[in-house]
Formats: C-alpha cells, structure tokens, sequence
C-alpha cells in the first residue's frame, strides 16, 4: 500500500522543522507532502497536494488553524486533521471536536506522542481502505444492485446501445436466460382514450399489467417482462422460427386477460423475430410501430407487424445503430473512424440490395440526420447550406460515390464542431479573465463568484481557465492585484496600507506577506528603491 500523505501547518519554521525530524514517518506509514505557514497557503497546498492527514496548530495570522480547519473539511470531508496548541483551554478542545479533529494535543509535542497519534490514525486509515475495498462488502452491494443493473441492461438491449460482443457477457454475468436460438418482442399499449371499468392510476394499471404478464409467462424461463416509461415491453426467447407464431397468440390472449381483469382495453404490438439476441432492439422498434395501428383495428388483440406493414421489397431503412454510430463518431472520433462507420452504412445498403432511387431516398435520411446535428451545435459557415446539401444527393450515382459523399460530409462536420467547441472556451476563459481584472479590487472575490457570473461548474472552469492561463484562479488573481499594487507603488504616493485595500486585501499584513512572496521584499522596501533609484 502507498504512504499516506501528511500537511504539516504552522507559522513558525523551527517548529515545523522540529516536527518533521521528530518522527520516522516511512517507518510508520507516512510521508510529508507539503508544510504551510499560515492557513491560506495551506488551503492552496491542500488542494495541490491531497493530504490524508494535516497536523496543524491553532494559533496562526492570517487565519487561524480552527478556521482553516473548517474550511477544510468543506473542501475536503474525508482528510484527517490532528490539532495542537499551546493553549490548554476547554473551549478549543470543544471546537475542535465539533470540527471532527481526530486528536487534540498540547505544545511541546513529544515524539512518542506524537508517532503513537499518527499510529492509531494510521490504523482508522486503514479501516477505511479495507472498508472500501472488502470484497464481501463489494459482493454483497453488487448482489443488492443486481435488480437495478440487469434493468439496465434490457433497456439498454431494447434501445440497442450494447454491442454485440457485450451482451452475451453482461446477460450471462446478470443471470439472464439467452441461450434460446430466436428472439422477438412484443407490448403491450393502452387505449387512451377508451375509459376502463376501474379507477387506477396510469403507474399502478403498468405495474399490474407488468405483474400479470410476469405471472402469464412464469412457465416461460426464456421470457422477460420489464415495465418500460410506462409500457410493458415482453422479450420471447424461442426455440423456432415457428414459437414465433405461438407467441402472437399467447400475447392476444393476454391483452384479452388485461380488458377482463382490470376493464381496460389494450392491444398488443409484436416484432418479428430475429436470430440474435443483438437484433432485439430491431424487434422492439417493430413492435412499437405494429402498436400504433391500434387506431385502425379493434382492440384487445395482437398486432403483428408483418402482418400490417408494406410488404414493398424496395423499401430499405437503415439501421438506426448504423446512424448512431457515425453521429457519434462526428462527435468525439476522428477521420479514421468517421471512415470506418461510413464504410458500414454503405456495405449495409450494397448488402440490402438497394436501388439507386432508395439510395438516395437513404442519402437524404442521412443528410437530415448531420443537418440536425450542425444546427444543434450551431456550426455556421464551415457547414453545408441545406439546398446545396440535399442537391449533392441527386448527383452521384455509385456506392462508391455515396461513401466518398458521406465520409467528406462527416469529416467537415466534424472539424467545424471541433472549431466551435474551442471558440467555446477561449470566449468562456476571456470572460473569466475580464471579469476577474473588473473586480479584483474586491476581496470576496472567489472562484465560485466568478463561476456564477459565468453560469459553469467550477471543475470545468477551474479545467478551461488552467489550460488557457497556465494557473489556477487564486495564482491568477493573485498575480493581478500584485501588478496592479506595483503601478500604485510606482505612481502613487498612497500608503501600503490603502494600497492593500485598493487590490483586495482587507488585512495590510497580509498583503505585504504575499509581495514579499511575490517579489522578495516589502512593499516599503519596493519603493524605497524605487526612489533610491530615481535619485
């Protein structure tokens, strides 16, 4: 296991010094990361370096160490903190425990003490990681999820957002059946505007039609039934082509239980059947199209898909994983895959045997599709006019000539995103930037000001504006009320104290600790010399 990390929090070196030489820190566990001088340095430090311990004392300038420790654990809720004093008084022991200190102890501390403190703290450190990582505890939360995670998982399977190559995996891991050779879907859909016999709510009539279906298909340990946004969605494993024709009967015959049972009229929309458990999601699709015939047919009864569909052989629709996948391929791959994706969308067509008037009727869904996609990412000129977009479609007359279309399209698309998302947060860090120089001389200035101003989270600003500043938020102000204290300082006869004010600090003290930081001396030995110099 690694070493724990410790702070070390005081204003005085030598004590500091004393406390880092007085323990054998690898020897019990540990090693120092990082020591502070007074408590705003060490909440800076603290986020830098990830303490697991801070031994800090209490009486500091600036800050005091009871303060800094609040602040801390708002910052940092897990971290341990051990707080010494000089001062034996009850009331900084009650503060400190209202603060969730681990240890409170007195100066001079004493070396045994001290490595004895660190050692029981080792041991509640130690507590925590084998808590966190007991594998009976992880089995066992795991076990409890297992309800949730295979929901999941068969939504996931009804939108086909799994892939082939994890599905088989993920339904063997889950305990779900799915060694049958053929899968179909079916639903089951309520009339809306038909008035049932019984006064139940729309959530509780789904989950007593879902619980009916579960009890109809109980002698069936191939078949799921799962409630989903409101319809109850059943999932056959079938043994044959032809169960597939059982199945449309079981489901007629229960949408017939449902009116009877509960007065409600339903009918039910079935998918054909499919030889792979990935082709679910196609089934589910059909189903849900077979179920809007409703409107046309009597209720209480299965519709099967093929049974009301067009049975024109010209008709080809892509697979809308197909187009899911080059839109997000647009979104986050690269040129390569943009290909790669292009190159499956068109050997899916060549392989559909598709004519030259469904190709392009094909074209023009894809088109649609990028077009929807520019518009929401508000790409401008660096995209295709609609009209000379879907013009283009008309003129290529080869599969070779759709996939050059297709993929040049994609990878412009791509790009201009890319251009938009960068023009994005360049703008995003020169607000921050602006705002922070417009009220820097404010000294409750803060990161969580600037970031309500701009209307972002803080860890993605706190990413954007390092990368575009190469420092983080209180470096960057910090630098500014320091260039802005040296032009008082050079122009102005004002005193230090006003100066202070004028850039932020409300503590003179303070502000002259961080110019000497920042350039080696006070800001009255600064224009001491600058007036040595002049002269």
């Amino acid at each position: 296991m690694d070493l724990y990390r410790v702070m070390l929090v005081d204003d005085e070196p030598d004590a500091r010094e004393a406390i880092a030489r007085c323990v054998k820190w690898e020897e019990i566990g540990y090693t120092v990361v990082a020591e502070a001088e007074n408590g705003e340095e060490a909440l800076e430090k603290a986020e830098q370096f990830a303490p697991d311990v801070v031994l800090t004392d209490i009486q500091m300038p600036f800050m005091d160490g009871l303060t800094f420790c609040k602040k801390l654990k708002e910052l940092m809720p897990q971290v341990r903190i051990i707080i010494f004093s000089g001062y034996d008084e009850f009331e900084y022991a009650q503060e400190a425990i209202r603060l969730e200190a681990e240890e409170y102890i007195l100066k001079p501390i004493n070396s045994d003490e001290l490595t004895k403190v660190f050692g029981r703290i080792r041991e509640r450190l130690d507590d925590d990681f084998n808590r966190r990582h007991n594998i009976e505890e992880l089995t066992r939360f795991y076990q409890d999820s297992l309800p949730i995670l295979k929901e999941q998982f068969l939504v996931g399977l009804l939108e086909g957002r799994i892939s082939g190559e994890q599905i088989r995996g993920y339904a063997k891991e889950l305990g779900l059946y799915t060694d049958e050779a053929f899968y179909a879907v079916g639903i089951l859909v309520e009339d809306e505007d038909y008035e049932g016999t019984q006064p139940i709510n729309a959530g509780l009539r789904s989950v007593s039609i879902n619980n009916m279906a579960k009890e109809f298909f109980a002698e069936e340990p191939a078949f799921i039934c799962i409630n989903y946004l409101g319809t109850v969605v059943v999932i056959a494993g079938l043994k044959s082509t032809q169960a597939h024709k059982g199945f449309i009967g079981s489901m007629d015959r229960l949408c017939r239980l449902c009116g009877k049972q509960y007065g409600l009229r339903t009918v039910a929309g079935i998918g054909k059947v499919y030889g792979n458990i990935r082709d679910v999601a196609s089934s589910f699709a059909e189903a849900k199209e077979a179920a809007m015939y409703r409107m046309l047919l009597e209720g209480d009864q299965a519709i099967f898909i093929g049974d009301v569909e067009p049975k024109d052989s010209e008709v080809i629709t892509l697979d809308e994983k197909l187009i899911g996948r080059l839109i997000r391929e647009i979104k986050i791959g690269d040129n390569d895959t943009i290909e790669a994706a292009c190159e499956d969308i068109v050997g899916f067509l060549k392989k559909s045997s598709v004519s030259m008037p469904q190709l392009r009727l094909n074209c023009t869904e894809l088109a649609v599709e990028l077009n929807r996609l520019a518009v929401m990412y508000k790409v401008g000129g660096e995209w295709e006019k609609p009209d000379d977009l879907f013009a283009r479609i008309g003129q290529f007359g080869s599969f070779d000539e759709m996939n050059e279309w297709l993929t040049q399209l994609g990878c412009r698309l791509m790009n201009a995103i890319r251009t938009n998302r960068q023009d994005s947060t360049r703008l995003l860090g020169e607000k921050a930037i602006a705002y922070i120089r417009e009220n820097f001389a404010d000294s409750t200035l803060s990161v969580d000001r600037v970031c309500s101003h701009l209307g972002v989270g803080t860890t993605y600003f706190s990413n954007i504006f390092k990368k575009q500043t190469g420092m983080n938020f209180v470096a960057y102000l910090t630098q500014v009320r320091m260039e802005e204290a040296v032009s008082l300082l050079e122009n102005t006869e004002e005193k230090s104290y006003v100066i202070a004010g004028r850039v932020g600090y409300e503590e003179p003290t303070y502000f002259s600790y961080v110019f000497k930081k920042q350039y080696g001396m006070s800001p009255a030995k600064y224009r001491q010399n600058l007036n040595s110099s002049g002269s």
